[in-house]
């Protein structure tokens, strides 16, 4: 039994720090697998790979296993009796384009999405190979962990000598465990976070303490939302607060 889901955004656009909500910019955090192997919480983090364009829609997708035993001489079928569920799997594609460079940073983008199908160097040195934990993130919405169980690109432009400029990639993200219930991309996801609307007068610092009640965690809300200037806010903008436990297991690593 399959269970899609599909949630489609208002806008597809391209984004940068400081826009308004709608237009958040997504992108995929990897992470390094738990040492040792199990699901606990991942390790360090291996960086981002960023959405040049928001994706338009979602979708998501969960099997459910039931069997029903034959009775004989019934007239109808006996009551399904549930055996398990598989995980949870979320699909999305990612659109890269450059022809207003023309260079191949279409093709490093595609390279950097299929080195997630394969274990981590960190992994493989512990005789565990293990591949990166993908967490999907836009704005407010975080994915369960996840890792990447298949990626499919399609190049539909070339330059002249024959290097991708453009290409369209169909990644799904597998969840790690099947702990996590509901049909939800927040579902399962680290830690919940928060969303602060900038108004007059604000600072990272100020929003920092009024979060944490520490001024000084102001770069993880920067980083978070990637603030290029922390001394220009405008006010509307909506910030995504990480959770505090969230920074923790980060200073922990």
């Amino acid at each position: 039994m399959t269970s899609p889901i599909t949630f489609t955004a208002a806008g597809g656009g391209s984004s940068s720090a400081g826009a308004p909500a709608s237009l958040q910019p997504a992108y995929l955090e990897l992470r390094e697998p738990p040492a040792g192997g199990g699901t606990a919480n991942p390790g360090a983090s291996l960086g981002k790979i960023k959405f040049q364009f928001n994706p338009k829609e979602l979708s998501l997708a969960k099997n459910a296993k039931w069997k029903r035993e034959a009775q004989r001489n019934a007239k109808k079928s006996g009551p399904p009796e549930f055996t398990g569920s598989d995980p949870s799997k979320l699909t999305l594609e990612m659109f890269f384009d450059a022809t207003d460079t023309m260079d191949d940073k279409v093709v490093k983008a595609v390279e950097q999405l299929f080195s997630c199908c394969v274990p981590t160097e960190k992994s493989r040195q512990g005789k565990k190979g293990s591949p990166p934990w993908v967490i999907f993130q836009w704005g407010g919405l975080t994915s369960f962990p996840a890792y990447v169980s298949g990626v499919t690109a399609k190049y539909t432009l070339f330059t002249p000598s024959g290097t991708p400029v453009r290409a369209l990639c169909t990644v799904t993200l597998e969840e790690i465990s099947g702990e996590q219930g509901g049909q939800n991309p927040t579902s399962g996801a680290l830690a919940a976070r928060d969303v602060h609307v900038v108004v007059a007068g604000d600072t990272l610092a100020s929003v920092a303490y009024r979060a944490y009640g520490d001024p000084a965690l102001w770069r993880e809300i920067a980083d978070a939302n990637e603030v290029v200037d922390p001394m220009r806010l405008r006010p509307g903008t909506r910030l995504l607060i990480p959770a505090l436990e969230e920074l923790e297991g980060r200073h922990g690593q």
